[in-house]
């Protein structure tokens, strides 16, 4: 079931130092890299249908093509570590076991399109990984992999790491950039046409960190071999993160097309003892909650979760048992997001918090069923008025529970 790309390295000891992971393949595609053409470099990516893994899936290679050519200002390439999603710990996987592999990614990316200065954003509370993300981009200046002359060719590249601030909102790629630019992390009105992103108003890439590490294999290995895992649609793998009351939980990398229900029960080694599966978060706690029984026929590819109504975001898998009281689960997630919400936008601002305070009503008694109504009124208000998808994805957990899980709510009204 598993299939080793992005994570091939990380069982091997000692793998994020540079001495190691060079004895284990990194940092061998760059002779090959620099006898393309980067727009061949770009081309093959497309083909790949390599898809971003940071939660929208939008194909990579398309977005690499928005970079302006020709353009007399200085260009950026910016990878979103920021994984703030609660449910997700996946990227940092990269960054604990192989940050070259990391780095050797953002070289292919950059060289693809002439890129010489590059960005890792990463959250705050990282503290450690970030650490060795640092440690591993000095031992690549210090063996000439980066800097001026890219392992000794005509090319150069510097990449810095900046740490946020530990909003969640950050993970927002236009957010993140004017965080990055020493502003207030709040998201940007999306332009009319698709153009790429812009940092201090230079031409600039954001990607994902688990997308760029895909890179090096389909740059290597060419976009058939990529295409060999995965669906037509979604081919290729993804880091899926598996958190909850089961037996084996951790990160796995599995080819999409994969069934849930496989995953949880093989490489999971399903429910612990005593527990029942009632319902899962597929990925990451701003996607659509699922029951046991739709977790039975869900595939973990993007357009099987899209037509059962939910998302594959980041594949940050929360498993959830029959203990659990589901206007609780409501609770903590709401609770979470009215916290987090940057306040830009009047119906997320104002919807978290009138959500929040309303199922804390319930849970203290004072609740009644004209809640739900309001509940899915307010929902209704944030879906598609805000400048970022923020709470329309708020709006899609919370309508999804209480839709799904009515009859809980029900007896919290019955219980006064």
């Amino acid at each position: 079931m598993q299939v080793k790309i992005v994570s091939e390295n990380f069982d091997i000891p000692d793998a994020y130092t540079l001495k190691v992971a060079q004895e284990n393949g990194r940092y061998s595609t760059i002779e090959k890299l620099f006898s393309m053409n980067p727009e061949d470099v770009t081309e093959e990516v497309v083909k790949s249908g390599l898809r971003g893994k940071g939660g929208g899936g939008a194909p990579c290679g398309p977005k690499w093509k928005l970079m302006p050519k020709d353009d007399p200002r200085p260009s950026y390439l910016i990878v979103n570590g920021d994984e703030s999603e609660p449910g997700t710990f996946k990227d940092r996987q990269i960054f604990e076991y192989d940050p070259h592999l990391l780095i050797e990614g953002i070289i292919c990316t950059s060289y693809a399109m002439n890129i010489h200065e590059a960005y890792i954003y990463i959250r705050g509370e990282y503290k450690f990984w970030s650490d060795r993300v640092d440690a591993a981009i000095e031992e690549a200046y210090e063996a000439g992999i980066i800097g001026e002359k890219v392992m000794g060719n005509d090319f150069s590249l510097n990449i810095t790491v900046h740490r946020g601030g530990g909003a969640y909102i950050c993970g927002e790629k236009s957010a993140l950039i004017e965080s990055l630019e020493g502003k207030r992390g709040h998201p940007r009105l999306k332009p009319h046409q698709k153009e790429c992103e812009w940092f201090f108003g230079n031409p600039a890439t954001v990607n994902n960190v688990e997308t760029i590490a895909s890179v090096p294999y389909i740059v290597a290995n060419g976009s058939d071999a990529y295409r060999e895992f995965g669906t037509k649609s979604s081919p290729g793998t993804m880091l899926f993160a598996m958190s909850g009351p089961v037996k084996n939980p951790g990160v796995y990398e599995l080819p999409f097309g994969t069934k849930m229900i496989d995953f949880i029960n093989t490489l999971g080694g399903g429910m612990q003892d005593g527990k029942k599966l009632k319902a899962l978060i597929p990925g990451g706690s701003s996607c659509p909650i699922l029951t046991a029984e739709e977790v039975e026929n869900a595939v973990l590819d993007y357009e099987s979760m899209w037509d059962i109504g939910s998302t594959l975001g980041t594949g940050g898998m929360i498993v959830i048992d029959d203990s659990a009281n589901m206007v609780e689960v409501a609770k903590n997630l709401i609770e979470f997001y009215h916290h987090e919400s940057c306040g830009q936008c009047t119906p997320c601002r104002e919807g978290t918090g009138w959500i929040d305070k309303i199922l804390k009503n319930v849970l203290e008694g004072s609740g009644s069923e004209e809640d739900l109504n309001t509940i899915l009124d307010v929902c209704g208000t944030m879906n598609g008025k805000t400048i970022c998808v923020f709470a329309p994805a708020v709006s899609d957990i919370i309508t999804s529970i209480v839709k799904k899980f009515r009859s809980e709510f029900i007896l919290e009204f019955n219980k006064n």
